[in-house]
């Protein structure tokens, strides 16, 4: 399987620490988030797929040293046009039927990517609190995605959000993407797209920590993270 990691993002609310380093290379107890994230991978990810725009020579550089990997790739994001357009930017690189994407700076468990991997398509979610900060997901009674709304003004308590970790069928790029009211093309709308045809199971995740601004990266200093273990080699 491939896995495409979206680490081209600028990190705005991370500055002044994301001026002269990209935020997938910050580091978290001593690594990168980048080097958590690829830790965590299932068994299954054969190779990897990286889309980079800021600062893209330094994520370049670290995967030119990882270990983790010897099949990956480095797709640039010529304009920082959405995470749609990334994730569009790396089809004719992708090689695999299913494809695992995950957003580059977000906190995962390897366990539940091991779930994520055994769906044909589906994406982790977690109940949330403040649900007009996320991506909300809607499930139908048997549990699958019914529909998918970004950051809902109206709705109050508990619900179910879109963490940034999918598993799309290598067909979700026929689906043409419009441009966002904020003037960005959508990775949620592939999966909105997709749920009309298929059926998009959701993922309930145990572990999860988004690194969105300073304070969030200073806490995970001292976060209790999942245990992972050494990856068997790769051909």
């Amino acid at each position: 399987m491939d896995a495409i990691i979206l680490a081209a993002g600028k990190g705005v609310r991370l500055q002044p620490y994301t001026l002269n380093t990209p935020k997938p290379l910050l580091e978290v107890q001593g690594r990168p988030i980048l080097d958590h994230i690829l830790t965590s991978l299932p068994q299954s990810v054969e190779r990897l797929i990286v889309v980079v725009h800021y600062l893209a020579e330094q994520i370049e550089n670290y995967l030119r040293h990882q270990t983790h990997y010897k099949h990956w790739y480095a797709v640039h994001q010529n304009e920082a046009r959405g995470t749609g357009d990334a994730l569009r930017c790396c089809q004719k690189f992708v090689q695999s039927d299913r494809i695992l994407v995950l957003n580059g700076d977000d906190l995962y468990s390897r366990e539940d990517l091991e779930k994520l991997a055994q769906c044909d398509a589906g994406l982790l979610v977690k109940t949330v609190m403040d649900p007009a900060k996320w991506g909300i997901v809607f499930p139908k009674p048997d549990g699958t995605l019914q529909s998918l709304i970004e950051k809902p003004k109206d709705l109050q308590g508990p619900q179910l959000a879109n963490i940034g970790a999918y598993l799309f069928p290598r067909t979700v790029f026929q689906y043409e993407l419009q441009l966002s009211p904020r003037g960005e093309y959508e990775i949620t709308d592939y999966v909105s797209h997709l749920a009309k045809e298929h059926t998009v199971h959701l993922i309930p995740t145990a572990f999860w920590y988004p690194i969105g601004n300073v304070e969030a990266w200073r806490s995970a200093q001292h976060l209790p993270l999942p245990k992972t273990q050494p990856r068997k080699p790769t051909n």
